[in-house]
């Protein structure tokens, strides 16, 4: 697997550097960005070679910036990035002192909105983003592209069986709000301190019927303007960062 762009390379190498077999830095380019990944990746013995640019674009698609790693076939096998398990998962939630907060993507398959996503519930202090392991986007380096380091810091959990493991959140305590435009309630009149999983459905679509009806409660976002829906990546960010508001406020 290839790794590309600033900030997804420079994530790997600070968080996880012995599963980079190289660093491809375009040739030519000397600028402060790419000095320092070059100082980074020598501080952490990995390998760097000067490529040219067209190489680069050969070897990926989308934009590089310059700097390209190849990551280990071990580290690659399952897309790579942080990943938990269910039960991984399950632990963390019944071994934190504090509320945990948790975004589910329900039927999400664009890379982009999954990737952005995760980037918005890092930045939230989010605990971990949940996706079903069919009919949605899974890790790949496009999503880690996109995602600008947060595919190393903050666990994806794909779980067989999404329905399962919503339950097993309720079981250990987590309150399940779904994000529906139709829902009366609004995300801003919810209290989303405690354990919370704020769950996504995919743009048009909305949640799939039983995700809705595991629900504890369905909250929607207040629309002025003439448009009736968001990208899900904007809203989930949204969420997040009202969650975030509201635990701030409470401590």
């Amino acid at each position: 697997m290839l790794v590309y762009g600033i900030h997804a390379v420079d994530a790997l190498l600070r968080r996880n550097p012995h599963t980079v077999d190289q660093l491809l830095l375009q040739d030519g380019r000397d600028d402060k960005r790419l000095k320092a990944l070059l100082a980074l990746a020598q501080n952490q013995g990995v390998s760097v070679e000067r490529v040219s640019r067209e190489e680069l674009a050969r070897l990926v698609e989308g934009r590089h910036q310059g700097a390209v790693a190849r990551v280990a076939a071990s580290d690659a096998e399952g897309g790579g990035g942080l990943q938990w398990r269910e039960p991984e998962l399950l632990r963390h939630v019944e071994g934190k002192a504090g509320p945990v907060l948790l975004l589910v993507l329900d039927g999400v398959t664009d890379p982009h909105n999954l990737g952005a996503c995760l980037r918005s519930a890092d930045a939230a202090g989010a605990d971990a983003v949940i996706v079903p392991r069919d009919n949605s986007a899974s890790m790949t380096p496009v999503v880690r592209k996109v995602a600008s380091g947060a595919a190393e810091a903050l666990p994806l959990v794909t779980v067989t069986n999404l329905s399962r493991t919503l339950e097993a959140l309720k079981g250990s305590g987590v309150w399940l709000f779904g994000a529906a435009g139709e829902a009366e309630n609004s995300i801003y009149n919810s209290d989303l301190t405690g354990s919370v999983a704020l769950i996504m459905g995919a743009e048009g679509r909305g949640m799939r019927r039983l995700t809705r009806e595991h629900c504890d409660h369905l909250i929607s976002l207040p629309m002025t303007g003439s448009v009736d829906s968001l990208n899900v990546s904007v809203a989930a960010g949204v969420c997040l960062f009202e969650a975030r508001r509201q635990r701030l406020a409470a401590s």
